[in-house]
């Protein structure tokens, strides 16, 4: 294998509306952009740094920064796995690698990879966190049968049925981001079943997945936070009946691959999620997504600009990308 150079980068995009869970708002989408060139042939990836996890745009670049050596070397995937903790840093190398990989060999990365062919992809259309008269607008103006509902605790009921009353004939994902506590889970749970709802994201804090052994309700539970990596399924496939895949939290679509395999694997459904991103971030979850029950992969739509060549989204439906921008 012959030798790569890197570059990796800062990007900050901003948002055409404030995006909020029940941690916090952002107004813009700070990424991290690798770049391998080796020879003729360069490969992109991209990834957000995850607060939640302690990292930032520098401390992502600096990890980047420490395995330059190894990386321009040229590293092969299997050994990029080993270097590299999972995390936002070796998403960006890992995708970017892929890329590569796939324009080298004049072969697209589904192929590469061993993945279906791909196909559009029904997404979810994320509704963020406010007061329900203003979700359920929101949800009027949302393309496509397939919502995300973001919720924070207090009032979460009077936000599904307003959104349910608004979109009765849309699917609802309920996502609270660890919001709620042990005792919130029952009644949320209950109402969730007649009001729509299909799946409930983390609703307790990781850490707390002990107390969902005896299921609360009707409606299916899915691991967020509490899920990294492939090494983690048999213990949520306890607690939870599917699985939120991110390629940031995983540390690229190496890992999101065996997460998932280990997933269905474990009886487990599995949902490929994002953060908010645009599309080059997207790509590599669009060829996960042939693998999995449901998407949530609506980032670039929050972006007040995305990548020349980026993905195409027609209601609630996004195209696989184009060699153009990855893959």
């Amino acid at each position: 294998m012959g030798h790569f150079r890197l570059e990796a980068a800062h990007i900050s995009t901003p948002l055409n509306a404030a995006f909020a869970i029940s941690r916090g708002a952002k107004t813009s989408a700070e990424t991290v952009r690798v770049r391998l060139t080796d020879g003729d042939n360069s490969g992109r990836g991209e990834s957000v740094p995850y607060g939640r996890y302690g990292e930032t745009v520098d401390t992502v670049l600096a990890e980047i920064e420490a395995a330059r050596a190894e990386i321009e070397a040229g590293i092969s995937l299997e050994a990029l796995q080993s270097l590299m903790k999972p995390g936002a840093a070796r998403c960006a190398v890992d995708c970017a690698l892929w890329d590569l990989e796939a324009k080298k060999a004049g072969k697209p990365v589904w192929q590469l990879a061993g993945l279906p062919e791909p196909r559009p992809v029904e997404t979810a259309r994320t509704i963020t966190l406010d007061a329900p008269a203003a979700m359920a607008d929101a949800a009027r103006a949302a393309p496509g049968k397939l919502l995300k509902l973001k919720l924070g605790g207090v009032g979460d009921i009077a936000r599904l049925q307003a959104v349910h009353e608004a979109r009765p004939d849309a699917r609802l994902i309920a996502d609270a981001n660890e919001g709620l506590s042990p005792a919130d889970l029952p009644a949320l749970m209950k109402a969730a079943a007649e009001l729509g709802v299909v799946l409930i994201e983390q609703p307790l804090p990781a850490g707390q997945d002990e107390a969902l052994l005896k299921r609360p309700g009707a409606v299916a539970l899915c691991a967020d936070e509490s899920a990294h990596t492939s090494a983690d399924i048999q213990t949520l496939a306890r607690c939870y009946d599917a699985v939120n895949i991110k390629l940031d939290k995983a540390g690229g679509l190496t890992e999101a691959i065996a997460m998932a395999r280990a997933a269905r694997g474990a009886g487990m459904g599995v949902m490929v999620g994002c953060m908010v991103a645009g599309s080059l971030s997207m790509a590599p979850a669009v060829l996960l997504a042939q693998l999995a029950d449901a998407a949530d992969l609506d980032g670039p739509l929050w972006l007040a600009g995305d990548i020349e060549d980026g993905l195409t989204f027609t209601d609630g439906v996004v195209a696989p990308p184009g060699a153009a921008l990855w893959g």
